[in-house]
């Protein structure tokens, strides 16, 4: 294993701040290989949680780094926190192992590295995601993402989805240059991960005391669909924004479904469980 960076001294003209590259990953041999080649040689460390690959993808990583652990899945939240706390560098890219980092922002990132007086603290980065190899340039798959910031103080929200970056100071700002994101292998991949987030999502909001209903499913469907293909423009992209519009909108109506779902199981599990503690009682008061 790699020896930790050293503690830093102060920087000289020119020289760039550390920076460790994040990734957890489970059966990405198809296509790991472009992200990790998109950090080598330049990042300082590649470090690389596997949540049980089966597929060859470890055999890739190892041409690219040692720095990997071999793990269970404790949702995405948790595991990004483990990778966290391995990190020595100066400041953190996350990165999934569907994205590259392009020249021009690798460019951008050294120049901001670089910078003596850098007081921000967060950078946010826009996805450029492809949908059938073509770009999806408006709606929620181009805005900015989180996925650069500094490291001392930082952790990530322990939410099994959609997992956020708390830092101790957040002052942020947002990069010109693109994270190319290549997310979805199929129609049926694209089905399957929405499908799969949504559940998620529910089970947290269900741990949080929410609770759902069929008829905000249903409106959650409409007004999330208008919402993408209209306000955010992804009706400039012709028919696949029309067809990302209609998942997510599927998106929202399967978290609120999913939390409705949660809810009757809760209640069926809690009833038995009520009628043998009531149980004893009524029989008392029959034999008075």
């Amino acid at each position: 294993m790699l020896a930790k960076l050293p503690t830093r001294l102060p920087l000289r003209a020119g020289e760039r701040r550390t920076l460790s590259a994040l990734i957890i990953c489970c059966n990405e041999a198809d296509r790991i290989e472009d992200c990790l080649r998109s950090l080598h040689g330049w990042v300082d460390e590649i470090i690389v949680f596997d949540s049980g690959s089966t597929d060859g993808t470890l055999d890739i990583v190892r041409r690219y780094t040692d720095k990997i652990w071999k793990t269970d899945w404790p949702g995405y939240g948790p595991q990004r926190n483990r990778a966290l706390q391995q990190a020595s560098g100066d400041w953190v890219l996350y990165i999934d192992a569907d994205e590259r980092v392009t020249p021009e922002l690798r460019q951008e990132i050294d120049n901001a590295l670089i910078d003596p007086h850098l007081d921000t603290t967060l950078f946010r980065i826009p996805w450029r995601t492809y949908l059938f190899d073509g770009e999806l340039r408006h709606g929620r798959y181009a805005t900015p993402q989180n996925r650069l910031f500094k490291r001392q103080g930082a952790r990530f929200r322990d939410h099994q989805v959609h997992e956020q970056i708390v830092l101790p100071e957040r002052r942020a700002a947002v990069m010109k240059a693109k994270l190319e994101h290549r997310s979805w292998r199929d129609y049926a991949h694209l089905q399957r991960k929405h499908r799969r987030y949504a559940n998620l999502l529910a089970r947290q909001k269900f741990e949080e005391g929410a609770r759902g209903s069929i008829p905000y499913a249903c409106m959650r469907f409409v007004t999330d669909f208008v919402q993408q293909y209209v306000l955010r423009l992804s009706v400039l992209d012709g028919w696949r924004g029309l067809m990302i519009s209609a998942v997510l909108a599927q998106y929202a109506y399967w978290k609120y479904a999913d939390l409705k779902a949660l809810e009757r199981e809760a209640a069926r599990t809690a009833a038995p469980a009520a009628n043998k503690t009531l149980a004893p009682v009524s029989a008392a008061l029959l034999r008075r």
